[in-house]
Protein backbone atom coordinates (compact mmCIF):
# COMPACT_ATOMS: atom_id res chain seq x y z
CA UNK A 1 0.00 0.00 0.00
CA UNK A 2 1.29 3.55 -1.05
CA UNK A 3 4.99 3.72 -0.09
CA UNK A 4 5.39 0.11 0.69
CA UNK A 5 4.69 -0.79 -3.16
CA UNK A 6 8.05 -1.81 -5.03
CA UNK A 7 7.68 -1.50 -8.70
CA UNK A 8 8.42 1.19 -10.69
CA UNK A 9 5.03 1.08 -12.66
CA UNK A 10 2.26 0.08 -11.91
CA UNK A 11 -1.89 -0.29 -13.72
CA UNK A 12 -4.05 1.90 -12.02
CA UNK A 13 -7.87 1.08 -11.79
CA UNK A 14 -9.47 4.51 -10.65
CA UNK A 15 -11.83 5.26 -7.76
CA UNK A 16 -14.68 4.42 -10.05
CA UNK A 17 -13.38 1.38 -11.21
CA UNK A 18 -12.32 2.48 -14.28
CA UNK A 19 -8.50 1.42 -15.69
CA UNK A 20 -6.41 4.74 -16.09
CA UNK A 21 -3.35 2.37 -17.26
CA UNK A 22 0.07 1.90 -17.10
CA UNK A 23 1.80 5.02 -15.25
CA UNK A 24 4.97 5.42 -12.80
CA UNK A 25 4.36 4.70 -9.18
CA UNK A 26 4.93 8.24 -8.16
CA UNK A 27 2.35 9.86 -10.13
CA UNK A 28 -0.12 7.14 -8.88
CA UNK A 29 0.25 8.22 -5.50
CA UNK A 30 0.01 11.51 -6.30
CA UNK A 31 -3.29 10.88 -7.56
CA UNK A 32 -4.15 8.68 -4.58
CA UNK A 33 -3.41 11.60 -2.58
CA UNK A 34 -5.53 13.76 -5.18
CA UNK A 35 -8.86 11.47 -4.29
CA UNK A 36 -8.05 11.30 -0.07
CA UNK A 37 -7.60 7.78 -0.89
CA UNK A 38 -4.90 4.92 -0.96
CA UNK A 39 -2.85 2.88 -3.40
CA UNK A 40 -3.27 -0.70 -3.14
CA UNK A 41 -1.89 -3.09 -4.86
CA UNK A 42 -4.32 -5.91 -5.22
CA UNK A 43 -2.34 -8.07 -8.14
CA UNK A 44 1.34 -8.39 -7.61
CA UNK A 45 2.22 -11.05 -9.54
CA UNK A 46 0.87 -9.10 -12.78
CA UNK A 47 3.44 -7.65 -14.75
CA UNK A 48 3.16 -4.67 -14.25
CA UNK A 49 1.29 -4.97 -10.96
CA UNK A 50 -1.89 -3.88 -10.52
CA UNK A 51 -3.26 -1.22 -8.11
CA UNK A 52 -6.19 0.34 -7.52
CA UNK A 53 -7.80 4.29 -5.54
CA UNK A 54 -9.76 2.89 -3.23
CA UNK A 55 -9.91 3.82 0.62
CA UNK A 56 -7.57 0.89 2.45
CA UNK A 57 -10.15 0.29 5.59
CA UNK A 58 -13.51 0.28 3.36
CA UNK A 59 -11.04 -2.18 1.12
CA UNK A 60 -10.42 -4.63 3.71
CA UNK A 61 -14.49 -4.38 5.28
CA UNK A 62 -15.33 -5.51 1.77
CA UNK A 63 -13.06 -8.39 1.69
CA UNK A 64 -14.22 -9.71 5.10
CA UNK A 65 -17.51 -9.40 4.11
CA UNK A 66 -17.06 -11.75 0.80
CA UNK A 67 -15.05 -13.91 2.69
CA UNK A 68 -18.07 -14.73 4.74
CA UNK A 69 -20.38 -14.75 2.06
CA UNK A 70 -18.24 -17.88 0.69
CA UNK A 71 -18.36 -19.49 4.40
CA UNK A 72 -21.92 -19.51 4.18
CA UNK A 73 -21.39 -21.77 1.22
CA UNK A 74 -19.34 -24.37 2.15
CA UNK A 75 -20.96 -26.62 3.95
CA UNK A 76 -20.95 -28.89 1.39
CA UNK A 77 -17.28 -29.74 1.68
CA UNK A 78 -17.90 -31.08 5.45
CA UNK A 79 -18.13 -34.86 5.52
CA UNK A 80 -19.97 -36.65 8.11
CA UNK A 81 -19.63 -40.35 8.40
CA UNK A 82 -22.32 -43.14 9.55
CA UNK A 83 -21.58 -46.70 10.13
CA UNK A 84 -23.39 -49.37 9.73
CA UNK A 85 -23.77 -53.15 9.99
CA UNK A 86 -25.34 -55.99 8.55
CA UNK A 87 -27.40 -57.10 11.53
CA UNK A 88 -28.07 -53.37 12.71
CA UNK A 89 -31.29 -53.55 15.02
CA UNK A 90 -34.30 -51.81 12.84
CA UNK A 91 -34.37 -49.36 15.77
CA UNK A 92 -30.89 -48.71 15.41
CA UNK A 93 -30.88 -47.75 11.38
CA UNK A 94 -33.90 -45.46 11.95
CA UNK A 95 -31.94 -43.33 14.41
CA UNK A 96 -28.60 -43.55 12.05
CA UNK A 97 -30.99 -42.18 9.17
CA UNK A 98 -32.40 -39.66 11.16
CA UNK A 99 -28.74 -38.25 11.99
CA UNK A 100 -27.75 -38.62 8.76
CA UNK A 101 -31.21 -36.32 7.20
CA UNK A 102 -30.12 -33.59 9.77
CA UNK A 103 -26.32 -34.00 8.19
CA UNK A 104 -28.18 -33.62 4.84
CA UNK A 105 -30.69 -30.68 6.03
CA UNK A 106 -27.57 -29.04 7.28
CA UNK A 107 -25.64 -28.91 3.53
CA UNK A 108 -22.92 -31.65 4.63
CA UNK A 109 -21.89 -34.79 2.62
CA UNK A 110 -22.63 -38.48 4.58
CA UNK A 111 -20.50 -41.05 4.07
CA UNK A 112 -21.65 -44.34 4.66
CA UNK A 113 -19.78 -47.48 5.78
CA UNK A 114 -21.20 -50.58 6.54
CA UNK A 115 -18.13 -53.06 7.78
CA UNK A 116 -18.04 -56.59 7.81
CA UNK A 117 -16.85 -58.64 10.69
CA UNK A 118 -15.72 -62.60 10.84
CA UNK A 119 -18.26 -64.61 8.46
CA UNK A 120 -20.55 -62.06 7.39
CA UNK A 121 -18.12 -61.73 4.83
CA UNK A 122 -20.05 -64.57 3.47
CA UNK A 123 -23.52 -62.66 3.16
CA UNK A 124 -22.51 -59.24 1.54
CA UNK A 125 -25.45 -59.68 -0.09
CA UNK A 126 -27.38 -58.35 3.00
CA UNK A 127 -25.11 -55.51 3.63
CA UNK A 128 -25.86 -54.57 0.56
CA UNK A 129 -29.53 -54.47 1.53
CA UNK A 130 -29.09 -52.47 4.57
CA UNK A 131 -27.36 -49.66 2.35
CA UNK A 132 -30.04 -49.74 -0.06
CA UNK A 133 -33.01 -49.57 2.49
CA UNK A 134 -30.42 -46.12 3.94
CA UNK A 135 -30.55 -45.09 0.63
CA UNK A 136 -34.52 -45.10 -0.05
CA UNK A 137 -35.31 -43.85 3.19
CA UNK A 138 -32.68 -40.45 2.39
CA UNK A 139 -33.79 -39.88 -1.11
CA UNK A 140 -35.87 -36.92 -0.23
CA UNK A 141 -32.64 -35.25 0.99
CA UNK A 142 -29.72 -36.87 -0.68
CA UNK A 143 -28.23 -38.72 -3.50
CA UNK A 144 -25.49 -40.98 -3.60
CA UNK A 145 -22.52 -39.81 -6.15
CA UNK A 146 -21.98 -43.35 -6.63
CA UNK A 147 -22.86 -46.91 -6.31
CA UNK A 148 -22.09 -49.00 -3.26
CA UNK A 149 -18.60 -50.60 -3.72
CA UNK A 150 -17.20 -53.33 -1.67
CA UNK A 151 -13.87 -52.06 -0.75
CA UNK A 152 -11.79 -54.89 1.40
CA UNK A 153 -14.49 -55.53 4.58
CA UNK A 154 -16.73 -52.27 3.88
CA UNK A 155 -19.52 -51.01 1.99
CA UNK A 156 -18.44 -47.29 1.01
CA UNK A 157 -20.93 -44.45 -0.04
CA UNK A 158 -21.10 -41.16 -0.43
CA UNK A 159 -24.15 -39.58 -0.09
CA UNK A 160 -24.18 -35.54 -1.20
CA UNK A 161 -27.48 -33.00 -0.03
CA UNK A 162 -30.18 -31.86 -2.78
CA UNK A 163 -30.27 -28.76 -3.46
CA UNK A 164 -32.65 -26.77 -1.10
CA UNK A 165 -34.75 -26.12 -3.20
CA UNK A 166 -35.51 -29.51 -4.21
CA UNK A 167 -34.90 -30.84 -1.05
CA UNK A 168 -37.15 -32.14 1.73
CA UNK A 169 -37.71 -30.07 5.15
CA UNK A 170 -36.52 -31.52 8.27
CA UNK A 171 -38.82 -34.35 9.64
CA UNK A 172 -37.84 -32.28 13.03
CA UNK A 173 -38.62 -29.04 12.39
CA UNK A 174 -42.00 -30.07 10.82
CA UNK A 175 -42.55 -31.67 14.29
CA UNK A 176 -41.49 -28.39 16.20
CA UNK A 177 -43.66 -26.45 14.05
CA UNK A 178 -46.96 -28.66 14.29
CA UNK A 179 -46.22 -29.13 18.36
CA UNK A 180 -46.22 -25.62 18.87
CA UNK A 181 -42.61 -24.95 19.83
CA UNK A 182 -38.71 -25.87 18.41
CA UNK A 183 -37.26 -29.64 19.40
CA UNK A 184 -34.29 -28.93 21.76
CA UNK A 185 -30.95 -29.99 19.98
CA UNK A 186 -28.82 -32.67 21.30
CA UNK A 187 -27.52 -31.69 24.52
CA UNK A 188 -29.61 -29.31 25.39
CA UNK A 189 -31.69 -30.14 28.77
CA UNK A 190 -35.28 -28.79 29.56
CA UNK A 191 -35.52 -26.19 31.44
CA UNK A 192 -37.39 -26.44 34.90
CA UNK A 193 -40.64 -24.95 35.22
CA UNK A 194 -41.01 -21.74 37.31
CA UNK A 195 -42.03 -22.47 40.94
CA UNK A 196 -45.10 -20.02 40.41
CA UNK A 197 -46.33 -22.43 37.77
CA UNK A 198 -45.53 -25.57 39.84
CA UNK A 199 -48.08 -23.77 42.09
CA UNK A 200 -50.78 -22.79 40.12
CA UNK A 201 -50.80 -26.64 38.76
CA UNK A 202 -51.24 -28.12 41.87
CA UNK A 203 -54.78 -29.22 43.08
CA UNK A 204 -56.37 -27.37 45.65
CA UNK A 205 -57.46 -29.05 49.09
CA UNK A 206 -60.03 -27.86 51.00
CA UNK A 207 -59.05 -27.62 54.48
CA UNK A 208 -61.32 -29.31 56.93
CA UNK A 209 -61.90 -30.23 60.58
CA UNK A 210 -59.15 -32.40 61.21
CA UNK A 211 -58.71 -33.14 65.25
CA UNK A 212 -57.12 -35.74 67.12
CA UNK A 213 -59.87 -36.71 68.92
CA UNK A 214 -62.32 -37.24 65.93
CA UNK A 215 -59.34 -39.43 63.86
CA UNK A 216 -59.29 -43.45 64.32
CA UNK A 217 -56.55 -44.37 66.16
CA UNK A 218 -53.65 -45.89 64.04
CA UNK A 219 -54.67 -43.70 60.69
CA UNK A 220 -52.26 -40.90 58.94
CA UNK A 221 -53.76 -37.76 59.35
CA UNK A 222 -52.95 -34.88 56.33
CA UNK A 223 -52.36 -31.46 57.90
CA UNK A 224 -53.28 -28.55 55.90
CA UNK A 225 -50.79 -26.21 57.48
CA UNK A 226 -46.72 -26.75 55.58
CA UNK A 227 -44.11 -28.03 57.72
CA UNK A 228 -41.59 -25.52 58.12
CA UNK A 229 -38.89 -28.25 57.20
CA UNK A 230 -38.06 -28.97 53.61
CA UNK A 231 -39.76 -27.00 50.97
CA UNK A 232 -40.12 -29.88 48.40
CA UNK A 233 -40.31 -32.40 51.77
CA UNK A 234 -43.24 -34.91 50.86
CA UNK A 235 -42.98 -36.42 54.03
CA UNK A 236 -42.96 -32.96 56.18
CA UNK A 237 -46.60 -32.63 56.32
CA UNK A 238 -47.78 -36.10 57.27
CA UNK A 239 -48.24 -36.74 60.64
CA UNK A 240 -48.74 -39.96 62.85
CA UNK A 241 -51.44 -40.65 65.70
Amino acid sequence: MNGKIRAREVRVIGVDGNQIGVISLTEAINMARQHGVDLVEVAATANPPVCRLVDFGKYRYEIAKKEKESKKHQHASTVKEVQLSPRIDPHDLGIKISHAIDFLCEDMKVKVALKFRGREMAHTEVGFEVIQKFIASIAPYGHPDFEPKLVGRAINLMISPLPRSKRAKNPRLLEGETSGGPIPQSGELAKPLPQEKIQAGKPAHSPGPASSSTQPKGKVQISSQPASGGLNNPFAAIELS
